[in-house]
């Protein structure tokens, strides 16, 4: 009798263990998460101003400390949609960060680090924070994981002085990759200029943009980010604003002027998962100057970017969106 109570009693105990680790998987505990709670987060406020900025900032849960890169455009001479230094001076303090940014490989206002310096300067940069152009003194490489187009990464030599990177991008429209926002900020934005036409030209060359297929080139890219990312591991965030909804870049000295209205800023440790939700709330948004936008998007199959970023392990296209305002 004894042993039969307790081989019952032992029965009892593996299957509320049994039930007890199928709650942990189900609902929390210490067992690996499935379904919606392991999608990355993209916070968001509808409203632009510079405190939703250092507000945005702080949601993340993920302090920039040490010496902080704030990656961004500074617009090329002529332009007037890249992001104005009033708007982000207060995330920038906030940080204690560095303005970086490489020189351009196409010409115009930006291809040394003299006239970069002075446009930084003339858009009222240097004004908030130091700017400092991170090729100016040569370039490194940064090696690329996974990727099938390039091996390595050419990025300007200053960026491995800095402990942490603050991605902040405008969200817009590209003349080739269709649309420009973390991706493309952290791939051609940090390549110094023979790194920009190494990625433009998909691994071909340091001197020239060759003629890749379109998807090589954003494949590239995509590629070009990871190696940045990896090198972070943590040390990274992405914020983007999308505003002045331009179907051309901040590299464009005559850019078209919006023909839809601001979006608002979004946020997230993933850059994947944040072009992504840009590119979505363009599409959902009720105002018809969009079509012009999603054209340029699509035109330039801008979204295999994603698509191809997510294949190599960058990121995630699935995520959820939390609106903050």
């Amino acid at each position: 009798m004894k042993n039969l109570i307790g081989k019952l009693a032992c029965s009892l105990l593996l299957l509320a263990g049994a039930a007890c680790a199928e709650a942990q998987t189900a609902g929390g505990g210490s067992a690996p998460q499935t379904g919606e709670n392991t999608r990355p987060k993209v916070y968001m406020y509808k409203e632009i101003s510079s405190q939703n900025l250092v507000k945005i900032y702080e949601a993340l849960g993920r302090e920039a400390n040490g010496k902080v890169a704030v990656k961004l455009s500074t617009g090329e001479p002529g332009g007037h949609n890249f992001l104005q230094p009033a708007l982000i001076a207060d995330l920038v303090k906030k940080v204690d960060g560095t303005i970086v940014e490489c020189n351009t490989a196409y010409g115009g206002g930006r291809s040394s680090t003299e006239s970069h310096l002075q446009a930084a300067k003339d858009h009222g940069f240097t004004d908030i924070a130091t700017v400092d152009i991170m090729d100016a003194e040569g370039e490194v490489r940064l090696p690329v994981e996974g990727g099938k187009h390039i091996a390595y990464d050419i990025v300007g030599s200053h960026y491995t002085n800095y402990d942490f990177t603050v991605v902040l991008s405008h969200f817009k429209g590209h003349a080739m990759a269709g649309f420009g926002g973390a991706l493309k900020n952290i791939s051609i934005g940090i390549a110094s200029a023979n790194g920009k036409r190494w990625i433009h030209s998909a691994g071909e060359s340091e001197s020239s943009w060759g003629h890749p297929k379109q998807e090589h080139f954003l494949e590239t890219m995509a590629e070009a980010a990871k190696a940045v990312a990896d090198h972070c591991g943590d040390r990274i965030l992405y914020i983007s604003v999308a505003n002045n909804l331009s179907v051309d870049c901040d590299c464009d000295a005559s850019p078209a002027d919006p023909q839809m209205g601001d979006i608002g800023i979004l946020a997230s440790l993933d850059p994947v998962a944040l072009d992504k939700a840009c590119t979505d709330l363009v599409r959902a948004s009720d105002d018809h100057g969009k079509v012009h936008l999603i054209e340029r998007i699509d035109s330039r199959k801008g979204m295999h970017t994603l698509e191809y970023a997510e294949q190599i392990g960058l990121g995630s296209q699935d995520y959820e969106l939390i609106k903050l305002d």
